[in-house]
C-alpha cells in the first residue's frame, strides 16, 4: 500500500516537470494557482510565512534560490522565482523547483492535514494532476 506522501511527491514531480522546457513558467503557474487557493483561506501573509520558510530550507540543497530576494507582492508576484529558475539548467531547477513545492506542501500538510492538503491541489491544480499520480504508481 502507497502512502500519501510519495504519490503527492510524485504529483508535484509530473507537475514541475510536464514541460521540461518551460520550467521557469510552470513552476510559477503552479504556485500561483496554488497561491490563490490558498491565500482565501491562510492569507497573504499566512502564505508568505510559509514561502519563505520553504524557500529558507530549500536554499540549503539549492543555495541560488535565496541569491534573489523574495518578494509576493501583487505587482511582482513569483517574478524572482522564474528569473531564479530560469537562470538554471533545465535538469537543476526542474529539482529545485519540486524542492520548493514538496517542503511548502510538507509544512502545510502538517499544519493542516493530508485530506484537506489534498484537498487544497486538486482544487488548485484540478482533478488529472492527482488523478495521473494514482495511475502511475504501483
Amino acid at each position: 500500500m502507497t502512502t500519501i506522501g510519495p504519490q503527492r511527491d510524485q504529483m508535484i514531480r509530473n507537475a514541475v516537470m510536464r514541460r521540461p522546457e518551460a520550467i521557469a513558467d510552470v513552476s510559477v503557474d503552479l504556485w500561483e494557482k496554488l497561491a490563490c487557493g490558498l491565500i482565501s483561506i491562510i492569507g497573504e501573509g499566512g502564505f508568505q510565512s510559509l514561502y519563505k520558510r520553504s524557500l529558507h530550507l530549500t536554499s540549503a540543497t539549492f543555495p541560488w534560490m535565496e541569491s534573489h530576494p523574495s518578494s509576493l507582492q501583487k505587482d511582482t508576484g513569483f517574478a524572482d522565482l522564474k528569473i531564479c529558475l530560469a537562470e538554471q539548467d533545465p535538469t537543476v531547477a526542474g529539482e529545485a523547483s519540486t524542492a520548493l513545492l514538496i517542503t511548502f506542501i510538507d509544512i502545510l500538510a502538517l499544519l493542516i492535514g493530508e485530506l484537506l492538503m489534498s484537498s487544497i491541489l486538486r482544487l488548485a491544480w484540478g482533478d488529472d494532476a492527482l488523478d495521473t499520480v494514482v495511475k502511475e504508481l504501483p
